[in-house]
């Protein structure tokens, strides 16, 4: 039976994942009954993934402009200006139902495609980055599924060239049955050399580049669209296979081309392959399209125009041309040894229009499949109804903190915050030549013949959205924008990945609706918008070993500007004596121990095995002025490292700081709090720094001034201690990295 010739039954249109309703909305559209065709169309272009159906109404309410910025969501990826005709285009997105079927390849193709996200604007890939959590360690899965993704990270971003300069790695149960695997890519381009998607030009020519199609990743946009079944292994044909080869190939090509004046549009085809890209830049060029699928080039026999349009197949772009630009496009494509195709016309019929062996085998207007697309507004609990639901015990009592250094050994040796050197050993951060910085608070690149670079970090904090979405959603980008303030960078601009679980659960709604606002609120607060993102919705599992949501994980990707690389600051100890400073909102004024936050903090969870406690609050303006004074101390050359304080605490700040640095330190308490408020609360808003005492006298001048912003509210200074010696709070350096090392070491047998 061909594509068009199969009747539409109410089975086949639950299997391509839509509901009744929705279906009755495709036969309004359509005016008639679709054929296979179009209804593959229709439900990939539908699906949760592909139309943001549930998180549409929502994502309009975040802040996305500010004079630097050149393209907020919307398209490929944002693009933000740094000064001298360039930009910085990044984007960050999620694999994950792909990674937890087939790790390896559902990783590596993570990563091939939102480079392609990236260079498709004109941008060279100069950095990845990547947050990733996972289940329990002692999971019988867990194990097989960290060496698959690490490795298909590695394996891809390697080959194709492009650093791996950051990341997260986390752990906690509710990723047992779904892991995360979010990558993010940041590139470089001119500001006069910016390509968008938008199809124009009635009669230019549309040509088709890359790989060949096959049958891998059909359905894949659906798949990441649900949650998982018992049968979770029985999806992995809807994985894609990479070839990072082939799209180090594609990138050069393309920038080659880009190089001309040849390009009207481009678009990658990513999610939902020839279909999406199509639509989407039609849609967005406010035309019509017609492409000849015999043209299409296939590396499978038979191939038909369902499996065509839904294939997902890697490395792969769509291009509107200039005409008589065809032949010379073809050369260069050809010279890379990569598949050129002109495979159909720009039309002005506001219509995708499909030929295949002589006959029409799709006809839709353009209105309903993407503009007129299914918007739900899903119910949603109340800021108290989803604190009633959720049950976060108050932590009612500070526990006792009888050995801190015992304490910290233990937490150090965690999971939580054991040493990721097995993981970042296996990617490449070097090559380029460019990187400055890895293993810090953020990743640094320097823009390539400039004295200027870029500063990106990956963040946030689970358990906390999890306690209180709307505070653990301003704190996700607070601390993306603090790690990047800690190496010196001014912050610009945010991109995400929206992690949820089922969305048709008004307590996962409320997850979402109230983390967007936190993240609303931040992002204007801190003049930190929103340029590019991602939703990944319905990350739960039913499949054996798992049977739960994850926790609420808006993962944040932040980038900012160092003026001059030269001027850069690492969080490593570099001196006997240098004085160490603890700056933090409460010394402005008299010690405050309430605000020294134990709840939801790692201690409690490693050291006392409870979870209570409220998420830590986070005051914005305190955020802004500690920001903009670290920033104008590292600007004036007076500190010898800096680290934001985060999970841990004080006391795994330090020990991080040390263990870099290869110094240790004395270190005092303040009596005005209990040993664990001081060493391992995690107040918000706090850095680490270290001031030689040359510059002792600058530094007391640039503090008494203060933030010189109106926003900003005044932060304090007090002296904790002073680098030097071989220990830290009794614990030696030597005996901290080995405990630090011990749990990747043991659990991979290296």
């Amino acid at each position: 039976m061909t594509d068009q010739a199969s009747a539409i039954t109410p089975d086949i249109v639950e299997q391509h994942g839509l509901s009744p309703e929705e279906y009755e909305r495709v036969l309004k559209g359509l005016g008639r009954e679709p054929n296979l065709v179009e209804l593959g169309i229709f439900s990939v272009m539908w699906s949760e993934h592909c139309s943001y159906k549930s998180s549409r109404l929502h994502l309009k309410k975040l802040p996305t402009e500010a004079p630097w910025v050149i393209c907020g969501p919307g398209e490929n990826a944002g693009v933000i200006d740094i000064g001298d005709g360039q930009a910085a285009i990044f984007k960050m997105e999620s694999h994950n139902h792909p990674s937890y079927i087939e790790p390896y390849q559902g990783a590596a193709t993570g990563v091939g495609g939102i480079l392609r996200d990236v260079f498709t604007m004109g941008a060279r890939p100069v950095a990845n980055a990547n947050a990733l959590r996972f289940g329990r360690p002692e999971h019988p899965k867990m194990k097989h599924l960290v060496q698959g993704v690490v490795a298909g990270i590695g394996g891809y971003g390697n080959c194709v060239g492009v650093p791996t300069v950051c990341g997260e790695t986390n752990f906690h149960p509710a990723y047992d049955g779904n892991i995360l695997v979010n990558a993010m890519t940041v590139g470089i381009a001119d500001t006069d050399k910016i390509f968008y998607s938008a199809a124009t030009g009635v009669g230019n020519p549309i040509v088709y580049v890359g790989s060949k199609t096959g049958r891998d990743g059909i359905h894949g946009a659906t798949m990441a669209s649900a949650d998982f079944e018992e049968d979770a292994d029985a999806k992995r044909p809807t994985v894609q296979v990479g070839d990072p080869f082939t799209e180090k190939l594609l990138i050069e090509a393309c920038l080659e081309l880009m190089a001309t004046d040849a390009i009207v549009a481009i678009q990658d085809m990513g999610a939902a392959g020839l279909t999406s890209s199509s639509v989407e830049m039609a849609t967005n060029g406010k035309a019509g399209i017609r492409l000849d699928m015999d043209k299409v080039p296939c590396r499978e026999e038979g191939m038909t125009p369902y499996e065509m349009m839904l294939s997902e197949s890697q490395e792969r772009m769509l291009m509107v041309l200039k005409p008589g630009k065809e032949e010379m496009a073809a050369a260069i494509f050809e010279k890379w040894e990569l598949d050129f195709a002109v495979i159909g016309e720009v039309t002005d019929t506001q219509h995708m229009v499909l030929e295949f062996g002589g006959e029409v085998v799709c006809d839709i207007p353009l209105g309903p499949l993407a503009a007129d697309a299914p918007e739900y507004e899903r119910p949603y609990l109340s800021k108290e109804d989803y604190k009633a639901w959720a049950k976060v015990k108050p932590l009612e009592s500070v526990p006792e903190c009888s050995d801190v250094g015992a304490d910290l050994l233990k937490l150090m040796a965690s999971p939580a915050l054991a040493s990721r050197r097995w993981i970042s050993e296996q990617y490449d951060s070097q090559v380029m030549g460019d990187t400055l910085q890895t293993g810090g608070d953020a990743g640094v690149v320097r823009v390539h013949g400039t004295k200027k670079a870029l500063a990106i970090s990956t963040d946030c904090t689970p358990r906390y959205v999890y306690a209180d979405p709307y505070e653990g959603g301003k704190q996700a980008i607070a601390e993306a924008y603090r790690n990047l303030c800690a190496v010196g960078a001014r912050p610009l601009a945010v991109t995400n990945c929206l992690n949820f679980a089922n969305p048709q659960r008004p307590e996962i709604m409320a997850q979402f609706v109230h983390a967007l606002e936190g993240m609303g609120d931040a992002c204007r607060a801190l003049d930190f918008p929103i340029v590019s993102g991602n939703v990944s919705l319905y990350n739960e599992s039913k499949a054996t070993g798992g049977g739960s949501a994850i926790l609420p994980t808006p993962a944040i990707g932040g980038v900012g500007i160092i003026d001059d690389a030269s001027k850069m600051m690492t969080m490593s100890f570099k001196s006997q004596g240098d004085a160490i400073y603890l700056l933090a909102p409460e010394f402005w004024a008299k010690p405050d121990p309430t605000r020294s936050h134990l709840g939801k903090s790692l201690w409690l969870d490693v050291v006392k095995g409870v979870s209570d406690g409220r998420s830590p609050p986070v005051n914005l303006a305190a955020e802004i002025g500690a920001g903009q004074i670290v920033r104008k101390l590292i600007g004036e050359g007076l500190l010898s490292a800096v680290h934001d304080v985060s999970d841990g605490g004080l006391a795994v700040a330090l020990a991080e700081m040390a263990m870099s640095g290869g110094f240790g330190a004395e270190v005092t308490s303040n009596n005005a709090y209990t040993p664990a408020q001081w060493w391992f609360g995690e107040d918000q808003a706090r850095y680490v720094i270290t001031v030689p005492a040359e510059k002792a006298e600058a530094f007391n001048r640039i503090v008494a001034e203060g933030p010189d912003i109106e926003e900003a509210e005044m932060v304090g200074f007090t002296r904790i201690g002073t680098v030097g010696g071989e220990s830290l709070l009794g614990v030696s350096l030597t005996d901290m990295k080995a405990a630090h090392a011990s749990f990747f070491d043991e659990w991979m047998g290296t």
